[in-house]
């Protein structure tokens, strides 16, 4: 498996996230990061730690791949809680945008989760978190990530 091969390695992150992940007009923050990924299990495991500066604390993805649904499951934690996320689970498409969506609660709500990965090359990539409140119909774009390589 390869879909994340391209993750590999050290990466500079520009940050542009919504103040309010719920509210798309509370404003955008950006902030820079850099992470490091390493491929495990021939590519269909991956790991990697992002470090944000200049808000204090650290995030770790775990990506595996599922051969049996063709899936992978990605899963987050950040320093902050120590805890890990409920996984977001998809699969890149033939136009090479992986697509991933899970079931999560932000500030007491339960919300749908979608991570976009797109844009994909050897010397960047495009990352999306998006939140619904409505089952998918709508969707509400809080954080985007620019990739580029270190």
């Amino acid at each position: 498996m390869t879909d994340f091969d391209f993750l590999d390695g050290r990466w500079n992150v520009r940050n542009r996230r919504l103040a309010d992940f719920l509210d798309p007009n509370s404003g955008w923050e950006e902030f820079d990061g850099h992470t490091t990924g390493h491929l495990f299990w021939d590519g269909a495991a991956h790991v990697d730690e992002i470090v944000f500066p200049s808000k204090g604390f650290r995030g770790l993805t775990t990506r595996l791949y599922e051969p049996e649904t063709g899936e992978w499951t990605l899963n987050w934690a950040n320093s902050r809680t120590g805890r890990l996320e409920p996984p977001v689970r998809g699969r890149f498409g033939a136009d090479g945008t992986g697509r991933f969506h899970g079931d999560d609660h932000h500030a007491g709500r339960a919300v749908r989760v979608r991570f976009l990965w797109s844009d994909i090359t050897a010397a960047g990539a495009r990352w999306e978190q998006a939140f619904s409140v409505d089952g998918g119909e709508t969707w509400v774009t809080n954080w985007v990530m620019t990739f580029t390589r270190a």
